[in-house]
């Protein structure tokens, strides 16, 4: 089920909160639809890449890395037909000349509802004209067209036009593909939702090319194994759909397109695309360059553009998806033994109303909190050296500030899936207790054992 709008106000609250997200230049007012990612933010979306990267280049032999430029020259961008089609239609409000997309028609509505309401929408508004999103800039001392260049709006240019050097390089054979995990810039009309559609955003992107007959299959494929991906990091299915692209909305280059959505709070949603986009671009790149970028097979001995299919996913989006899916504010009390027993007097710590983020161990920012149970009697050095010796292996926190249920909550909040306590048993058998996050199961471990058995869960 969905989460309703409440709850996604308690998410972007949670996520200022704790430092995942922060207004972006928050102290002169915002940048609109520009965000910061703060301490815990950074490690949720390095994981994310590390799990992307890992599942579509690390463990296949026939997927390259590449980082191309973010300035991008403006040849590259008028082959591929940004500079002319890469808009969106642009209304504006005749009362107030606020702007919208044209085909934003929940947005307009809610507009005039909110600051116009004795106003109708029909006569109020002006024909729709073409914004291009693409943001310009120049490179070198003088600001004139022949210096223009622009920040790319999509990753993907820069592999097309470096097909031909990893081709040579890395001797790669068809079918093969090639990586790339980097940020974009767009000039959205109305950017919104949080970090679901902002200004400058971070892609997952790959192009994978196949022979012409090959095209149909390994789209199909690629469509099953990127769906699958959201599902093994947790992603719950009921959230999580797939939606053909009608052919009066496919893109002029794509013979077919699918998104994976997922079920916000305001509707489903687009986490990540899946085209075929045929050999357009290596085509058009061929022509306006007047380089070969064809493919010459050795087997068959023919020679052609490859066709190219591209799972393409937004990072800030996959990361909005996978806290959403694990958020949950907890109507009862949660308990442990070291809560019960220890330290827990005020009822605060056990308030209704808390809240888990049950996020996948391997995207979790923080992997193993440690906590001595009091701040005296030897414990917290015994719980220094055992976050001292984790560290060097996870992302790890250490905490003796409040009562140990408050702790608990703290890491609980933020999707740390176990705490390690050191308790006075601790200074006699050499053992600490082990605590799960969404169990809440508690385990006695010897301190030698703990970085392995986090090893052993995290591989399971």
């Amino acid at each position: 089920m969905a989460q309703d709008n409440n709850q996604m106000e308690k998410i972007v609250s949670l996520c200022k909160r704790r430092g995942f997200v922060y207004p972006s230049a928050e102290i002169y007012g915002g940048t609109g639809a520009v965000w910061d990612f703060g301490p815990l933010g950074v490690l949720l979306k390095n994981n994310i890449k590390a799990e992307w990267w890992r599942s579509l280049v690390r463990e296949r032999d026939n997927v390259v890395g590449l980082e191309s430029a973010i300035l991008t020259k403006r040849e590259v961008l008028q082959a591929s037909g940004h500079e002319k089609g890469f808009t969106d239609p642009l209304i504006e409000c005749k009362i107030c000349h606020e702007r919208f997309r044209a085909d934003h028609e929940h947005l307009i509505e809610e507009h005039f509802k909110k600051s116009h309401r004795d106003k109708e929408i029909k006569g109020n508004l002006t024909d729709a004209k073409s914004f291009n999103l693409m943001f310009k800039t120049y490179m070198g001392p003088v600001d004139n067209e022949k210096n223009l260049a622009y920040l790319r709006p999509e990753t993907a240019q820069g592999i097309f036009v470096n097909f031909k050097s990893i081709l040579e390089t890395s001797r790669v054979k068809m079918p093969f593909g090639i990586a790339q995990i980097g940020k974009s810039f767009r000039n959205e009309i109305t950017p919104g939702n949080f970090i679901f559609r902002t200004r400058e955003f971070e892609q997952m992107e790959m192009e994978y090319f196949v022979s012409p007959e090959a095209a149909p299959a390994e789209y199909k494929k690629w469509i099953e194994e990127r769906k699958k991906w959201y599902l093994d990091l947790g992603i719950k299915s009921d959230n999580l759909r797939l939606r053909a692209h009608a052919s009066e909305e496919l893109a002029h280059y794509a013979a077919a397109a699918t998104d994976i959505e997922y079920q916000f709070s305001f509707g489903w949603s687009e986490l990540e695309g899946i085209a075929n986009r045929q050999d357009y671009d290596l085509r058009c790149h061929a022509e306006k360059s007047g380089r070969d970028l064809q493919y010459f097979d050795e087997e068959t001995g023919k020679k052609y553009f490859p066709f190219v299919i591209e799972p393409a996913a937004g990072v800030d989006r996959a990361a909005l998806a996978f806290i959403a899916d694990a958020y949950e504010e907890k109507s009862e009390a949660r308990s442990t033994k070291h809560e019960t027993n220890y330290n827990v007097k005020n009822s605060s710590d056990r308030s209704e109303g808390e809240v888990v983020l049950h996020l996948n161990p391997k995207l979790a920012p923080i992997k193993v909190a440690v906590f001595p149970l009091v701040k005296k009697d030897k414990l917290p050095e015994m719980a220094r050296d055992i976050y001292n010796g984790l560290k060097k292996q996870y992302f790890v926190a250490y905490d003796e500030a409040g009562s140990v249920g408050r702790r608990y909550r703290r890491q609980d909040e933020i999707g740390t899936p176990w705490c390690v306590t050191v308790d006075f048993d601790s200074l006699k058998d050499n053992a600490v207790t082990l605590r799960d996050r969404d169990t809440m199961k508690q385990e006695r471990v010897k301190i030698d054992d703990i970085g392995r058995i986090i090893e052993k869960k995290l591989d399971s």
